[in-house]
């Protein structure tokens, strides 16, 4: 279990405020744009999952909203849960389909 510092709130909102600045008010994943009113559902993900690695040019960082950042991490979660085995910073790879359905369309058509 990570440790939180006392100041977390504190840096949390320091990186949040420079990534805000940094980059355009857009998810990251689902491209949904955000305006001032709702800008509290974007959230700043560190892309290695370490909340200390603050580089100022934003490097480890990304915007995603808050539905997004929330299946970012449940992806881990879930690995760990079912079996795979994930490092921080690696994106869960999905399987590509085998089957194709439409394989004899043209085909069946005909018929």
């Amino acid at each position: 279990m990570a440790i939180i510092p006392k100041n977390y709130a504190q840096q949390e909102q320091g990186y949040r405020d420079k990534a805000l600045k940094l980059f355009p008010w857009v998810c990251g994943r689902c491209a949904r744009e955000f305006q001032y009113s709702n800008l509290r559902e974007l959230t700043v993900h560190h892309v290695d999952h370490d909340h200390t690695n603050n580089p100022s040019d934003g490097s480890n960082w990304e915007l995603l909203c808050l539905f997004c950042h929330d299946h970012e991490h449940e992806k881990y979660t879930e690995a760990d849960t079912y079996g795979t085995r994930v490092q921080a910073g690696e994106d869960l790879q999905e399987k590509s389909a085998t089957h194709n359905p439409f394989a004899n369309l043209k085909d069946m058509l005909k018929k």
